[in-house]
């Protein structure tokens, strides 16, 4: 049995150009030319309607990375997490946002990313990054997800991946801990929990994020 801690290390716009190939056809000099008719109505220019570019459903899903974790949380969140489980970013919190290897590997590979924890070094407590991703890295990322057992399902315009588990420890404590993580647009929020989910907080962060 493994004793579980708080611990560890921390899309283009398509433009389509329309050409329109306009050829003048001179009138063979043998025929005779048509006079104008006096009763024929001059000939009226069609207008030229101009697409107007919209905003790809990709860019609009972007985002900055936010400079502090207390923009990542609304006021009602931030407000219950620290009555819950206080402090904001202890220092000897050092948990990830995720235990998945592949998933460190991207975490840990330079990409920006922000890091909040709640709680202090112990087995009750949380860790969430939110990061900036491309959609390559993204695309890697949902891959691993599929094949690690996460359940994935489409949800607040992105997607949302989740797993739980249980153990005992070697004191005989009954430990539950997970991860859940939200991919859309450039972003990608990972989030890993030991004995300590409250409930809407990744809901809480898309809507502090996108709203």
């Amino acid at each position: 049995m493994t004793r579980l801690r708080s611990s560890g290390a921390a899309v283009a716009g398509l433009v389509l150009v329309l050409g329109a190939a306009l050829t003048a056809c001179a009138p063979d000099p043998a025929a005779p030319t048509p006079s104008a008719s006096a009763s024929s109505p001059a000939a009226t220019p069609t207008p030229t309607s101009v697409a107007t570019p919209t905003p790809t459903a990709t860019s609009a899903a972007d985002i900055q990375l936010p400079a502090t974790c207390e923009q990542i949380y609304s006021a009602a969140m931030l407000a219950s997490l620290d009555s819950a489980n206080p402090p904001l970013n202890d220092p000897g919190v050092t948990m990830h946002s995720t235990q998945n290897a592949g998933l460190l590997e991207t975490l840990s590979s330079g990409i920006p990313t922000l890091r909040c924890s709640w709680g202090t070094p112990s087995e009750y407590g949380l860790a969430t990054n939110v990061s900036i991703v491309d959609a390559e890295q993204a695309s890697a990322i949902r891959q691993t997800l599929d094949t690690s057992g996460f359940g994935c399902e489409e949800a607040m315009n992105g997607t949302i991946c989740r797993i739980e588990q249980k153990t005992i420890t070697l004191d005989d404590k009954e430990v539950t801990f997970g991860e859940t993580h939200y991919l859309r647009g450039n972003a990608w929020v990972s989030t890993s929990w030991i004995n300590f989910a409250p409930e809407g907080y990744t809901e809480d962060i898309v809507a502090t994020l996108w709203g």
